[in-house]
């Protein structure tokens, strides 16, 4: 299993130092990928704009959307902003996408919340032809362009990863909430006939430290908050030790998770060195 890190983009009051210098950081650490999630009404910045920036100061690191939300974005501007990414990377994103769950952000967008799915389903049917037809650009870096997965619970969001992409991506949890949510990918994609076994990522959240901690509690409580008590129970799932850590990765490598990234509850530089000794231990 492969362990990647996310960018601390979405933390309220972080500046744009500490983003670039979180990703030239984590390019120096055995992280194999950099992560932005999405949200429009919050104090955060743009996931592609974060990770165009991350691109000019890395080389080697996977820049991964886990995920944004496609129909806050006509399909046109989605596929121009993923190719730009892709392309100023050397062919490094992988592009994650759901519906999102935010009424907020619909409707501040101007987009129908209640049409979420019918519209990434549209655009997941037209971004690789837009790609490929040259009428988007920039140059394609790889033939069929970047990797997409898949994001949410329902029956359509599996159906969807095993119909037009490369794998599934699960929101975090615990590891046995994400083990169930594997098999019911590996199932959609056997139903599909898809050759092989899709990848599968997941993601959690971490701050090491007690007074860490306390701070990516209140974040998560606070990003959350749209979930009502459900907020309590996303905090109460932070990664605080390294130990917890270790028993995390080991949790979802034994579920078959491909790609696991934790996301940052504080911008603190400290935390990349924490998490790599915790990477390293397993």
């Amino acid at each position: 299993m492969r362990v990647g890190i996310g960018l601390p983009s979405t933390i309220a009051g972080v500046n744009g130092h500490t983003i670039i210098e979180w990703a030239r950081r984590a390019e120096e650490r055995p992280f194999t990928s950099l992560a932005v999630i999405d949200r429009y009404v919050y104090d955060s910045y743009e996931p592609f704009v974060a990770l165009a920036a991350a691109a000019a100061v890395t080389t080697r690191l996977r820049l991964a959307t886990t995920i944004v939300a496609g129909p806050l974005r006509n399909a046109a501007l989605l596929a121009k902003s993923a190719a730009s990414v892709d392309a100023l990377s050397a062919g490094r994103l992988v592009l994650g996408l759901a519906v999102g769950a935010r009424e907020d952000d619909y409707r501040v967008a101007n987009v129908d919340y209640h049409r979420r799915g019918k519209i990434l389903n549209d655009q997941l049917a037209t971004l690789r032809s837009l790609w490929e037809s040259g009428a988007i650009g920039p140059r394609l870096v790889r033939p069929r362009g970047p990797e997409i997965l898949i994001g949410g619970l329902s029956d359509q969001a599996f159906s969807r990863a095993a119909r037009y992409a490369d794998g599934y991506v699960h929101g975090g949890g615990p590891p046995r909430a994400f083990a169930r949510a594997a098999d019911r990918a590996r199932a959609a994609w056997r139903d599909a006939g898809r050759p092989g076994l899709p990848q599968i990522w997941g993601q959690g959240y971490f701050a090491l430290g007690e007074e860490a901690a306390a701070k990516g509690a209140a974040y998560l409580k606070d990003y959350y908050a749209f979930t009502g008590p459900f907020a309590e129970q996303i905090a109460a799932g932070l990664l605080t030790t390294t130990q917890g850590v270790v028993q995390y990765l080991r949790g979802y490598q034994d579920a078959g998770c491909t790609e696991l990234v934790l996301f940052p509850g504080v911008a603190e530089p400290d935390q990349l060195d924490r998490l790599a000794e915790a990477v390293a231990a397993l």
